[in-house]
């Protein structure tokens, strides 16, 4: 949506559910991402300024999966005041508003982590370790939480499952010739799937760039729910795990490791979670695996100029270490 269009549909909003038709709606501006659509903008009463993200569906897709907004919006509301996030203060899919479905919550002060930032880089590394045992804590609280009545989440999925789902993108990546260890990975990952694993409701893109800090350090939200499932809960610590292992990257995208390490990481979480990390490195050489096959098919669709970003140009030397590191992790 163009933001001339969507200021055109924020101020009726804006002034309906401030219930003042005198509010201005200011500052709107576009987020990156591709899963959906966010946007940020600030309405002013006259006596206040509040900022806010809105966050849409791409147009013209089934309204599943991680086009479903709403369903981001149900697992936002289940969880508790002990996880950091953004609360929903509108939601619907009332059409005469966005067109489509559409969820609102407040901005907050701060930023998601990255490396480059000065900020984090004026951090000690206590301080760094502390938002990093903040990190692990919430993302055990919600492994905790009572998944039973989450319906619309689906059935659990299952683990020979998910390693076979990726086969469709492999099949359709660019630069297929750093895809040549998958197969192998595979086969390793199906032989050695674990006996059994905590299941639970898992965040499914748990990374530094999805958390949300306060600029004193203090985690004020986990964001970013596309990915939401259930099943094994080690999917989450798998995944961030690789997201922070150098001998899994070799790119520019890739190339400062200030906050701890994955060893830490799983260790920081063992000390909060009472999760049995026996099969850890399985989760992570699947998180190692998925994010391989993630790259090269998304590369494609960038070359193609089907969601144009260059990063991805960057990111594609990593595979051939993704997938050695993947399988290093299976053999020990």
């Amino acid at each position: 949506m163009e933001l001339n269009e969507l200021e055109q549909r924020l101020l009726p909003f804006s002034r309906f559910h401030y219930g003042d038709q005198n509010v201005q709606v200011t500052d709107i501006f576009k987020m990156p991402g591709h899963a959906g659509f966010s946007y940020g903008f600030t309405v002013n009463t006259g006596s206040r300024v509040d900022s806010w993200y809105l966050r849409l569906p791409p147009p013209n897709v089934k309204l599943q999966g991680t086009a479903d907004v709403l369903r981001q919006v149900t697992v936002l509301n289940l969880l508790s005041d002990c996880i950091p996030h953004c609360k929903v203060k509108w939601s619907g899919e009332d059409p005469r508003w966005f067109g489509r479905p559409y969820f609102i919550v407040p901005q907050l002060e701060g930023d998601v982590v990255r490396m480059s930032d000065e900020w984090i880089k004026s951090f000690d590394a206590e301080t760094r370790k502390g938002m990093a045992r903040q990190a692990v804590q919430a993302m055990s609280d919600i492994h905790n939480l009572d998944w039973s009545g989450a319906t619309y989440l689906g059935h659990p999925i299952k683990l020979h499952s998910d390693v076979g789902r990726w086969d469709k993108f492999a099949g359709k990546g660019a630069d297929s010739k750093r895809l040549k260890l998958a197969p192998e990975v595979k086969r390793l990952l199906l032989s050695r799937i674990p006996e059994s694993s905590k299941v639970g409701i898992f965040h499914g893109d748990f990374q530094w760039s999805n958390l949300f800090y306060s600029k004193k350090a203090e985690l004020l939200a986990v964001i970013d729910w596309e990915l939401v499932g259930i099943g094994s809960v080690l999917n989450d610590l798998g995944w961030f795990a690789t997201f922070n292992d150098p001998l899994a990257w070799d790119d520019d995208n890739h190339s400062e490791y200030l906050m701890p390490e994955a060893e830490e990481l799983v260790g920081l979480y063992a000390d909060v979670s009472d999760t049995n990390l026996q099969d850890i490195s399985w989760f992570r050489a699947l998180a190692a695996y998925k994010f391989a096959i993630i790259t090269s098919f998304n590369l494609m669709l960038h070359r193609r100029k089907k969601r144009p970003d260059p990063s991805w140009e960057i990111t594609k030397n990593s595979i051939e270490p993704l997938l050695a590191r993947a399988r290093s992790l299976l053999l020990v």
